[in-house]
């Protein structure tokens, strides 16, 4: 191929190719040669141009395929604009000869379609150059077209387009000629053809100003006969043409000139509309022949001419724009409506016709108003909508006044605003469910009279009305969430006033449904109680249901209606009227068989209907159930549910009879109740209706072949049982289109409705499929069907085998002895479902039964897989590969092959081949054991053969769409096929005309295909690879070039694909310039397409992706959208304009996450570029907020306005591209701005720092930091805070919060002492201040409680004054939770409040911890309170301040903080507690909790309050005095830590509780200090005991507080360490484990719990702690023995060392001196000391692991810490000395080190009594020990260590012993330490660990020589070799200090922290 990349075409490689290598090359040059062209100089083109001339010419005779004579003529067109012009005639010259040749052979075709669309390109690019020639061009192709077929015709259209695209008015002699030939081709029978005539058309109409004035009749007329038989792509293409002219019409100046010439009549809005209207009622057919079939009563307008026309109108209006449609609203609204009034009745004859019109309408009003119109224009629309509701209503009124019942009935009048009003409540609903809270003013403003125009309208005597009322209050619910509750409490009030009105009943039940059906969107939710008021007036419908007849079938169906509505609800809902709606379902069915016999012979027509009503609403409340409460499907209830259902089936068998005796009347309830149970059926296990299997597969088998079934209802059939990717070969209704909505009723067929809710009323509950529109249940005799086959395949496949072969033949019989159309109707039932049977079996693993089954099977889908409805071969082809499947037998599935094989070889017609074809992709899907390359083999060769039968585009695409499949499932096996495949696909794609576009569309999923077949490998370098590789970009680009858009969407895709794998090689600028140009495609998915592309794209190179985007926009070629204003604001803002305008959810999440890609990688780099998107967005709707927040703070006087100027400034600034965005688009906007502060956090600190900001943008202009933008953040913040829209307050507020939490700290350079934050004050205020208002939404109000608390803990605002104004809407807030549930909103579920209560209590806390941990940081003592008062004034003095501000409050708080607690604590006891919860008391704060996540916070918050409030010494004291409080406080704790594993609170629980204890502690001791002060004189006796225990000891559980202080450590430490819980260890079967490291957060949990244990004893008496000691030892020493683990270096893990230290604190308690309880804690002291030693002796050999330096540790802590008397008893004192001489023999060196630490303590210890003891029995081993070590030396850090504390111990002997014996040690000593001193020479070559030794020895003797210079003088003396060394040393060291002076002073320092690490101890 790179011999194909030259300016002139390679000859020579170009003969040596093969054809099909030959078109490769030629197309490879051409795409080459365009780009050269446009890069290479004007005369280097000249020099060439001859020649290039002579070879593109040469190449029209050589049957260039489409993409090459497309390209080749853009070439040609090219070369001539850039060189020169003579020859150019030369070329148009022979061009029209190839045309004019007679030569009409098929091969000579494609030369000349090459030559017509070179003289296209031609003339488009050169234009009026060519003038001169024009006429006779013109004048050739036109008479071309006569005899051209179809290709030609298409081409010919296409290419006077270009014509008069390039000659402009100078084309004006041709027009009406080309316009003659346009006409007839507009109404060809090829749809592709149509297509180019309404594009040449739409070009003419540029110019040819006839069509727009004089002819406009004509055209339109015209375009009516276009549309019908047409397809989606035509009526896309005329519409616009029609609309366009229409559009023209209206608008168009008259040209001065032209105007003199003709007479042109301006015509009018009327005008047009009518001519519109006209095409929509009566079609193409004229008003004459209309009228008179209309008198005959045949005629009807065809679908598709009325769905075209359709579109239309929408693109009519789309053209004027938005401003017109404003403007001229009113009488658009009036027009369009009166489309489906009684005046046309045309078009509402019957129900079919009025439910698809109604469609129509309805797409007209919701694309035009939610497309063109802003929020601003679109509130007055509703207002105008509203006005003709009550026009309507008006004229309903005057004829429901007749007193003749019989008139008002039958009247006209009434049928004829029955559908418009319909039309306009569902527009109506749509505009205000898209506006949301927007639309709040609008619901207020009592002039437009919103809700009691749709209330009165509830009561209409057509139930479609009602039902369309129903469903717009559902849409106002979800909208508005707070209109939700006041229009349920309406409903309700108006149904039972009015019950004996049979329209009330009904329509105010319909609303009620609906209205509940909405709450499942409201996250706030409802009153509780609403469901036990709707559950009465249910029960009270169904039970006077009987009393009433003309009323009986109305309260029957409301009651079940209201009951199944319910369910929706949910178990929370739902478990407390249970037992009453089975007790209904119980009671609704007969009890036996033989009473439903009874009941057969007594009832008559009525009562029939009035009962098969209330039994099919009753199974539908129970289906509601099942769907919606799953979780309440207990055992039991599944068995109270399951009796009716034996009689449910009972009544379905006789329900024939039944008809038989009372006709018709009861043929649709009958139908309806069938549907029903087969829905409720299919909900329920098969299980549960085991008994009744067979008589149910009956009954389907007699619905699903009923004879008087004539509608084929393959289109809702079908779908669910295909593969979803078959489906894209089938007709493009099914796939997704902008305007699916009317489409959809194309695929159904003249004969079948639109789905509509009136066919199912039952439906107004449920969340609609297909996204937020009205649902649309389709007829019931149609979803019957749908439900049967459905519960076929669940029902045949748990029937016995048996059984099922006597149904399969009863349906096989039923298709033969059917004729003509009613066999194929009969034929697609039984083949969906035993489709449907198969599927099951398949999934569920089943198996088949026996093989007379496998026959039957076979004999039915081959029959359909030869059928001629293309739906029903798809599902055959996909119900055969499940038969292979369920049977997977290799034989099997091999003769399946076969069999398709043989018939593909045989047959010749187009079902057989297609229907086989894709029989053999679908067994390939599911069974890859067919791949064996055999088989292989065959099926591709075959399928190759199909994919070239250019006689029949179907058989070719099925084919293909077969071969893609086969790619798909044999993965590596396909290898070996890809060239010659890829080889076919290029072929193919180079000659298959672009006419065919299914073909390509098939095409481009084998390319797909492929190129994931190829992966990686795609990277390769080989030569074969690169082939391949350069075969898929050469397939993409002819793809690209595609007229058709969906082929251009799988080029999309291929080249997504190929970035994938091989990124290098993907041109990504000219992708990305294919992106763009198709970002705002007409076609949806193509721009799904486009938006998955670059979605992946900028996942790896948002910057590339932008950059291209840009310069692509800035070289503004002429493709590029208008729409798309990439230049202005780049990619991103283009995105941001596309999620504006788009409806599709699929493409906003692809935009939103391509948008939030681009952020994360680009947004630091493009600060400002993103900022002002965010911002133009949001300012878009400021001038609305302006409105809502000018009411500035009236109650400061001094301070008005302030926050006033804030508001609406800038409105001078120039127009944005962003006209008035939706709400949702100005959410995204706000979280874009908070999610690009988090990136710059994660970015440079420059972006928080204003003085360095400032300093790096001066050095650099470019640079760019957040904190320079922070005016428009809060500017930002604050315009989304005060908006309309409730989401974009809650996403402000969120914006606020985060730049209060990331600015609060960032310094005020130019102020000092000051923040940066600080001059925003008023922003702030007035941003949070209409969040306070009483009709704000709970969750808007706990948001904003949030961002004060964070402002006023901020710091921020240290005056008290300003900050006052925000405390003061908290202060607002607390009053509002505080006046209790009355006060509080009734709008909501008490869970709202509960979050807005506990969010309030939130704000106050953390307000609360911040004022209280300020006071603690700045105490200062203040003399006088006038100190106090002046520091206030001038605010030095806010810490102190602010805790001013709260102490009004806190008396109050501090109780709503406890009862907080309390409540949460009750609440989240486990469920068998259930009955000792409080029947009243607890506070509403936590009725029930909203979210997991939010309650954690909340009670952390809570509890952090309270550990501020107790930090506090007043209410310390008030809790130490108050035993009670205390106890109820520590259990409402102590529940906490049950119910919440959440470590943090826990340990936060364990904190208060600490402080409880230190606040009875300080009573206690206050209580004993008073009374000694009181009885100074009094004998010490004679005291009472305070504390806990009194004089007896006894604690009292409930009332004591050190009881349940020890419960709570318990519950904690046991949860920790379940070991401790004696009933454990005791028991025989468990063993001590060794012992465990915990985690670092169950070692905070249980050392905070041993510091509270190590308290109790000073809160207790005397005896009261002789009570509690044995329980705190055990658990203190459990916990060191549990967790004694070995560390390395000697470390002592941090819940040893908190045990140790709990220890210590335990055995200096004064209690163990006190004289009355001194003997008993000596006692328990010793038994505990014992108890440590007896782990160090474990009796079964367990604990060998323990760590001894842990356990010595303790020993020393109880020989230190106790009287000596508890250690000095012989037995233990032994004991405790073995330990250690043990210890000592221990060679690791870090346990000796510490046993040298321990015992140096031991031997400082002033009593001899318990010192010297040991130091008998160590010393001498010390001793030994050391000279050991001095004998060999040290040879590590580890030994030096050793030998160090070993001498300090010895040093520690000298001082502690007594005079006459100090001489002895000091001699042991001195030769010890001088042996280690070294010599001058030495000392240079010691190794460092001696030389440190010789340190230590020398520091050493120098301290003890002048202490005891005696025995120093006299040890010396005695031996003169000591005194050599010690000479010879000193000099040494004197000499290495001179050396080394400037070392030392660097030296000293690590000297010094070593000594204190060694001396670093636990002790």
């Amino acid at each position: 191929m790179e011999l194909a990349h030259s300016l002139l075409l390679n000859e020579e490689a170009y003969n040596q190719l093969g054809e099909v290598q030959k078109a490769k090359f030629i197309f490879e040059w051409l795409r080459y040669l365009e780009k050269l062209l446009l890069a290479t100089s004007r005369n280097d083109v000249r020099e060439k141009q001859k020649t290039l001339v002579e070879q593109l010419l040469s190449l029209l005779n050589n049957s260039p395929g489409p993409p090459t004579r497309k390209l080749l003529a853009k070439n040609l067109a090219i070369l001539y604009s850039i060189g020169d012009t003579f020859s150019v005639y030369e070329a148009i010259d022979k061009c029209n000869d190839l045309i004019r040749s007679k030569d009409d052979s098929p091969s000579y075709l494609p030369t000349k379609l090459a030559a017509v669309v070179c003289l296209g390109s031609l003339y488009k690019k050169l234009g009026r150059i060519l003038g001169n020639t024009f006429t006779d061009t013109v004048g050739n192709i036109l008479k071309a077209v006569k005899s051209a077929e179809s290709q030609g015709r298409y081409e010919i259209m296409l290419s006077l387009q270009n014509i008069l695209n390039g000659l402009g008015a100078a084309a004006a002699p041709c027009h009406r000629d080309v316009y003659k030939a346009a006409r007839s081709c507009l109404t060809d029978r090829s749809m592709a053809v149509r297509c180019a005539a309404a594009k040449c058309l739409l070009e003419l109409q540029n110019e040819a100003i006839f069509m727009w004035s004089t002819d406009l009749d004509s055209v339109a007329t015209l375009c009516f006969k276009s549309f019908e038989g047409s397809n989606y792509d035509v009526r896309i293409s005329v519409s616009k043409l029609l609309g366009t002219i229409l559009a023209k019409a209206i608008t168009s100046k008259h040209p001065g000139t032209a105007a003199s010439r003709q007479s042109i009549r301006r015509v009018s809005l009327e005008e047009v509309l009518e001519l519109l209207g006209t095409g929509f009622l009566r079609g193409s057919s004229g008003f004459l022949r209309a009228s008179g079939d209309m008198l005959k009563g045949t005629s009807s307008v065809s679908r598709d001419v009325r769905v075209g026309v359709t579109q239309a109108y929408v693109v009519f209006v789309s053209t004027l724009g938005g401003a017109w449609l404003e403007k001229n609203f009113a009488a658009f609204l009036s027009h369009i409506l009166s489309l489906v009034s009684q005046s046309h009745p045309k078009a509402t004859q019957t129900q079919i016709d009025a439910i698809c019109c109604r469609r129509c309408v309805s797409f007209i009003l919701r694309t035009t108003i939610g497309g063109l119109l802003g929020e601003k224009a679109q509130l007055a629309v509703v207002k105008d909508i509203c006005q003709a509701i009550w026009k309507l209503k008006k004229v309903m009124d005057a004829v429901m006044s007749d007193g003749n019942l019989e008139t008002r009935v039958g009247s006209t009048d009434v049928a004829a605003s029955q559908h418009m009003l319909v039309c306009a409540l569902q527009e109506l609903g749509n505009l205000i469910h898209n506006l949301g809270t927007t639309a709040a003013p609008l619901l207020q403003d009592s002039s437009t009279g919103l809700l009691d125009s749709i209330l009165s309208v509830t009561l209409h005597p057509s139930i479609s009305v009602r039902l369309a009322a129903a469903w717009c209050l559902h849409c106002i619910a979800v909208a508005l969430p707070s209109y939700l509750t006041p229009l349920l409490d309406r409903c309700l009030e108006r149904l039972t006033g009015h019950k004996s009105s049979p329209e009330a009943v009904t329509g105010f039940s319909f609303a009620v449904a609906a209205l509940l059906g909405a709450v499942k969107h409201c996250p706030l939710g409802i009153p509780h109680g609403k469901g036990k008021i709707i559950m009465t007036l249910a029960e009270d419908l169904l039970c006077s249901a009987a009393q009433n007849s003309r009323l009986s079938a109305q309260r029957t169906q409301a009651g079940w209606l209201l009951i199944a509505a319910l369910m929706t609800l949910g178990p929370a809902v739902v478990s407390h009227h249970l037992a009453r709606v089975l007790l209904l379902w119980k009671c609704v069915f007969p009890a036996s068989p033989k009473d439903l016999e009874t009941e057969k012979s007594r009832g008559d027509s009525f009562t029939w209907q009035v009962t098969l009503e209330g039994r099919a609403g009753a199974l539908c409340a129970i289906k509601s159930f099942v769907s919606h409460c799953g979780d309440l499907l207990t055992e039991e209830v599944i068995q109270r549910l399951l009796p009716p259902l034996p009689c449910a089936v009972d009544l379905l068998t006789q329900l024939s009879s039944i008809l038989k005796m009372y006709g018709s009347p009861l043929k649709t309830p009958s139908v309806v109740y069938r549907q029903r149970l087969y829905e409720l059926l299919i909900l329920l296990p098969p299980e549960t209706y085991e008994g009744n299997l067979c008589a149910i597969l009956k009954e389907l088998a007699a619905d699903l072949t009923a004879p008087d079934i004539q509608v084929s209802a393959s289109t809702f059939l079908l779908p669910p049982l295909c593969h979803q990717d078959d489906l894209l070969i089938l007709s493009p209704l099914l796939q997704e289109t902008d305007h699916r909505f009317i489409e959809e009723q194309l695929l159904l067929g003249n004969g079948v409705a639109c789905g509509s809710l009136e066919y199912d009323p039952y439906l107004i509950y449920e969340k609609d499929v297909e996204g937020d529109s009205v649902p649309k249940p389709l007829p019931p005799a149609l979803s019957v069907i749908s439900s049967a086959a459905k519960l076929f395949g669940v029902v045949c496949a748990h029937v016995g085998e048996t059984q099922r072969l006597p149904i399969l033949e009863q349906l096989l019989d039923s298709i033969k002895h059917t004729k003509g159309a009613r066999q194929q109707v009969v034929q697609l039932h039984v083949v969906s479902s035993v489709s449907s049977f198969l599927k099951y079996v398949a999934l569920s693993k089943g198996c088949l039964g026996p093989e007379e089954m496998k026959r039957f099977a076979l004999t039915l889908v081959t029959g359909a897989l030869e059928s001629t409805n293309p739906l029903l071969r798809c599902a055959a082809a996909e119900a055969w590969a499940r038969l292979a499947q369920v049977l997977d037998d290799g034989a099997f599935t091999a003769g399946l092959a076969q069999v398709s094989f043989d018939k593909l070889k045989s047959a010749r017609d187009v079902v057989t081949r297609t229907g086989h074809s894709l029989a053999l992709g679908s067994l390939h899907r599911y069974l890859g054991g067919i791949s064996s390359s055999q088989h292989l083999n065959s099926c591709i060769g075959i399928l190759y053969t199909l994919a070239q039968d250019n006689t029949s585009p179907d058989v070719q695409t099925w084919a293909l769409h077969s071969l893609s499949l086969i790619i798909d499932s044999a993965g590596p096996l396909y290898y070996v096929h890809v060239e010659p495949t890829l080889s076919l696909i290029i072929m193919l794609l180079l000659n298959v005309p672009p006419t065919h576009a299914e073909v390509h569309q098939s095409l481009g999923r084998c390319l797909n295909a492929l190129i994931t077949t190829l992966g990686p490998e795609l990277q390769g370098n080989s030569t074969s690879i690169s082939t391949l590789r350069a075969s898929c970009l050469l397939g993409c680009a002819v793809m690209q070039d595609n007229p058709d858009c969906l082929v251009q969407a799988q080029a999309i895709s291929c080249l997504q694909q190929l970035h994938m794998f091989a990124p290098r090689h993907v041109n990504l600028s000219s992708l990305v310039s294919c992106l763009c140009v198709n970002l705002y495609s007409p076609y949806l998915l193509l721009r799904r397409a486009v938006l998955a592309c670059l979605r992946q794209l900028v996942q790896r190179e948002a910057a590339e992706v932008s950059e291209h985007a840009v310069m692509l926009a800035k070289d503004s070629r002429e493709e590029l959208t208008p729409d798309a204003n990439i230049r202005e604001v780049g990619l991103e803002g283009a995105l941001l304009i596309l999620l504006d305008k788009e409806t599709d959810e699929r493409l906003c999440h692809d935009i939103k996450e391509t948008l939030n890609y681009m952020l994360t990688s680009m947004a630091v780099e493009k600060l400002s570029l993103w900022l002002k998107l965010c911002k133009d967005v949001l300012a878009a709707s400021a001038d609305c907020t302006a409105i809502t927040c000018v009411d500035t703070m009236q109650e400061e006087e001094g301070d008005k306005g302030d926050d006033a100027s804030v508001l609406t400034t800038r409105h001078d600034e120039k127009s944005h591209p962003f006209t008035n965005p939706r709400w949702a688009t100005r959410v995204f906007a706000a979280e874009c701005v908070c999610r690009i502060i988090n990136q710059c956090e994660n970015a440079s600190s420059a972006h928080f720092d204003i003085a360095l900001a400032q300093e790096m943008k001066k050095k650099d202009s470019r640079n760019d930091f957040l904190v320079l933008h922070l005016a428009d953040l809060i500017r930002m913040a604050f315009m989304a805070a005060t908006d309309h829209s409730d989401q974009l307050r809650l996403s402000g507020l969120e914006m606020l919060l985060v730049v209060i939490r990331r600015f609060a700290t960032v310094p005020e350079p130019e102020f000092p002492g000051h923040v940066i934050l600080e001059q925003y004050q008023a922003n702030v205020g007035a941003a949070l201040r209409p969040a306070f208002t009483s009709e704000t939404p709970p969750d808007v109000t706990a948001k904003a409680c949030q961002v004060c608390s964070a402002w006023i803990a901020s710091g921020v605002v240290s005056d008290l004054n300003d900050l006052r104004r925000v405390h003061q809407l908290l202060v607002s807030s607390l009053t509002k939770i505080q006046a209790g549930k009355e006060a509080l909103s009734h709008l909501y579920n008490e869970s709202a409040s509960t979050m807005e209560i506990l969010a309030v209590l939130k704000a106050w806390a953390e307000v609360y911890i911040i004022a209280v941990q300020r006071h603690k940081n700045h105490r200062q003592p203040l003399k006088t309170t006038s100190c106090l008062e002046d520091s206030i004034r001038n605010g030095s003095c806010s810490s102190d301040g602010l805790l001013d501000l709260v102490y009004a409050d806190l008396g109050t708080l501090s109780r709503l903080w406890l009862a907080a607690l309390q409540d949460f604590a009750l609440l989240t006891l486990p469920s068998e507690f259930a009955s000792q919860l409080p029947a009243e008391g607890i506070s509403v704060e936590f009725l029930c909790s909203l979210r997991s996540d939010a309650t954690m916070e909340s009670i952390t918050a809570c509890l952090h309050a309270l550990q501020a409030l107790l930090d506090v010494p007043w209410p310390r004291s008030k809790i130490g005095s108050d035993q009670d409080l205390g106890i109820e406080l520590l259990n409402v704790l102590h529940r906490v830590i049950l119910t919440r594993e959440s470590p943090s609170i826990q340990l936060a629980s364990l904190e208060v509780v600490r402080q409880i204890i230190c606040a009875a502690q300080e009573h206690v001791k206050e209580k004993r200090r008073s009374a000694e002060v009181d009885d100074g004189a009094a004998e010490k006796e004679t005291l009472p005991e305070f504390g806990e225990g009194k004089d007896t000891g006894g604690l009292v559980p409930g009332k004591s507080l050190v009881f349940a202080t020890l419960e709570l450590c318990v519950c904690i430490l046991v949860r920790q360490l379940p070991e401790l819980n004696p009933k454990l260890t005791g028991s025989p079967g468990v063993k001590a484990r060794k012992p465990q490291m915990l985690s670092e957060d169950g070692s905070r949990l249980v050392s905070a719990a041993l510091v509270i244990l190590s308290e109790l004893p000073a809160v207790c008496s005397p005896e009261g702690s002789i009570s509690i000691l044995p329980t705190i030892l055990y658990l203190t020493i459990g916990v060191l023995r549990e967790t004694a683990v070995k560390l390395p270096g000697g470390q002592l893990s941090s819940t040893v060392a908190a045990s140790l230290q709990a220890l210590k604190g335990i055995l200096s308690s004064p209690m163990a001196r006190a004289e009355k309880s001194h003997t008993a804690w000596t006692d328990l002291l010793r038994s505990a000391l014992t108890t440590v030693l007896d782990c160090w002796d474990p009796v079964d050999e367990t604990h060998q692991e323990l760590d001894e330096v842990s356990l010595l540790t303790a020993i020393t802590v109880f020989i230190l810490s106790t009287s000596p008397e508890v250690t000095t008893i012989p037995c233990l004192q032994k004991r405790c000395i073995d330990k250690f001489k043990a210890t000592l023999e221990i060679k690791d060196p870090m346990v000796q080190i510490k046993t040298y630490q321990l015992l140096h303590s031991i031997f400082q210890y002033p009593n001899p009594a318990v010192s010297y003891p040991y130091i008998y029995s160590l010393a001498s081993c010390i001793m030994e020990k050391l000279q050991e070590i001095d004998k060999r030396k040290p040879e590590n850090t580890a030994e030096l260590q050793i030998f160090q504390e070993g001498i300090k111990v010895l040093e520690t002997l000298v001082t502690v012993a007594e005079e006459h014996h100090r001489s002895q040690l000091v001699a042991c000593l001195l030769p010890i330490l001088i042996s280690f001193l070294l010599d001058e020479n030495a000392l240079g070559s010691a190794t460092s660990i001696m030389r440190n030794l010789h340190d230590f020895a020398l520091q050493n003797l120098m301290q003890i020589g002048p202490q005891y210079s005696s025995v120093f003088k006299s040890l010396v003396a005695s031996s003169p070799a000591l005194k050599a060394r010690l000479e010879a040393a000193i000099k040494g060291n004197q000499e290495s200090v001179k050396v080394k002076i400037p070392i030392s002073k660097y030296t000293k320092s690590p000297g010094k922290n070593s000594s204190i690490q060694l001396k670093t101890s636990f002790l």
